[in-house]
């Protein structure tokens, strides 16, 4: 499998993460997203949205991370990312796209240089930008997580799941943008938790080949 990917992608992070929890052998074949590599005719022809992740497999291109992650969940279903009941996996998803379609979407990097070039806002407001949104979500899902009897040593019960699988990269950028964590205590204990498995610090940008 090859997956296109770069490293600070949260998107792409989480498929890194999914790979290896299952164990899966991969290549990766950097796109770098901030020398605008995206917008090529060569990779577009790979994803017209021009985005990461990408993933080939067996001649075929998958895209977007959770089309992806649940695509490897069925095909590969252990250890499983959406294990338990309907209910627990509805759950599972909530939180995942709490992340993936409420805070990343309006925070990720073509929105960024869209206020700084197109509409001439300030690193600075961009940065309080970036806070406000994340902070806010994150909160959101501190709240989901206080009040479940569901959560356990990760989002879902006492494995990882998709859940965690999406948590762990928004937070890695939370952190690189100085967003306050002190109100998230449910949040970075989980993260905290992920982070010592060799599953996630494989997946981490840092030890990623393209990281800088």
């Amino acid at each position: 499998m090859k997956l296109y990917t770069y490293y600070r992608s949260s998107a792409a992070y989480r498929v890194r993460i999914a790979l290896n929890l299952k164990g899966l052998p991969w290549e990766a074949v950097p796109v770098h997203l901030a020398r605008g590599e995206q917008h090529r005719d060569d990779y577009r022809g790979v994803n017209p949205a021009g985005l990461v992740p990408a993933l080939e497999v067996d001649g075929h291109l998958l895209t977007q991370s959770l089309a992806i992650i649940e695509y490897l969940d069925e095909v590969h279903p252990e250890p499983s990312l959406l294990p338990g009941d309907a209910l627990v996996r509805a759950r599972i998803r909530a939180l995942a796209q709490s992340v993936a379609c409420d805070i990343h979407p309006i925070n990720n990097l073509r929105v960024l240089q869209y206020l700084t070039g197109e509409l001439g806002v300030s690193d600075t407001r961009k940065n309080a930008w970036y806070r406000h949104w994340v902070e806010l979500g994150l909160e959101s899902i501190e709240r989901m997580l206080a009040a479940a009897p569901q959560t356990g040593r990760y989002c879902v019960g006492d494995t990882p799941t998709l859940a965690d699988v999406c948590l762990v990269p928004q937070v890695y950028n939370a952190r690189r943008f100085d967003c306050r964590t002190d109100h998230i205590p449910n949040v970075m204990r989980i993260v905290a938790q992920c982070e010592i498995l060799d599953a996630f610090r494989r997946a981490a940008p840092g030890e990623q080949a393209d990281a800088e």
